[in-house]
């Protein structure tokens, strides 16, 4: 690792620890909204996986760049006047519809990953970094890969997110969610191919954690996506419809998770 790189000589190595992450993956299965319980589910299983996917990032001549500046995001994400002033069908502009169509501030996830923080001891170095960026772009991944917040779009994304930064805890969230999703679901709807098309593509994909997130704003939304190679989610897509045709809807209440069908 470049000397140039701070980790805190206080940080202990992540442990694998699969029993505490069934526990708390019981308490998201009760409330999906409860998304302390992602960030407690990830620490638990991702292992050393962090380490690794960071040391890739800076491996990369566009992680060193960013790592030497260090940008924080949710302010400027958060400062909509800025963003409405893009032209219509940039990725700033269909940014913004969307946190709003939703309710969602970037700061509303910080204040969520601060919970999980506040019981955990925690350093300020270029780990915290990387993992504020990880969280930061979570919702800017919802837009450019096409996955919507109902709990089959939430758990697809976190498929493609495992393909571009792997971890176990991503994917177990990911598979769980799809096969709870699936048990209630109308047998020809397609909810596991849901979850291999979300980890396909994110496959496919440049790594979006990479990029200059205030120049991609700026950028027509279908052109970042072809020069990103993200490829449109079309099995998520037909599958929200055949769910509707059913009256079923994967909503964000506690039982969509659950794999409990929701009335439309």
């Amino acid at each position: 690792m470049p000397a140039e790189i701070y980790v805190h000589p206080d940080r202990r190595p992540a442990a694998f620890r699969p029993l505490k992450a069934w526990r708390h993956m019981q308490k998201l299965i009760q409330d999906k909204e409860d998304t302390e319980q992602v960030f407690h589910i990830i620490e638990a299983l991702n292992g050393k996986s962090f380490e690794r996917n960071f040391k890739a990032f800076i491996e990369t001549e566009a992680g060193r760049k960013l790592l030497a500046e260090k940008p924080y995001l949710p302010p400027l994400l958060d400062d909509h006047a800025w963003i409405r002033a893009l032209p219509e069908g940039t990725v700033g502009r269909a940014y913004i519809e969307f946190m709003e169509r939703e309710g969602l501030t970037a700061q509303g996830l910080v204040d969520e990953s601060e919970k999980f923080r506040s019981a955990a001891r925690e350093f300020d170095d270029d780990y915290k970094w990387y993992g504020n960026r990880l969280r930061d772009t979570h919702d800017l991944f919802h837009v450019l890969s096409g996955y919507g917040r109902d709990a089959l779009g939430e758990a697809s994304l976190l498929a493609f997110t495992f393909s571009q930064q792997p971890g176990l805890g991503v994917i177990f969230i990911s598979f769980v969610g799809c096969r709870t999703i699936a048990k209630h679901a109308p047998k020809n709807a397609r909810i596991m191919d849901c979850f291999w098309e979300g980890k396909r593509n994110g496959a496919l994909a440049e790594k979006i954690i990479q990029q200059d997130i205030i120049a991609l704003m700026h950028e027509p939304l279908e052109v970042a996506r072809a020069r990103l190679g993200i490829r449109r989610p079309l099995i998520y897509k037909e599958t929200l419809k055949l769910l509707g045709q059913h009256g079923i809807k994967p909503t964000l209440q506690p039982q969509a998770l659950a794999g409990e069908p929701v009335a439309a």
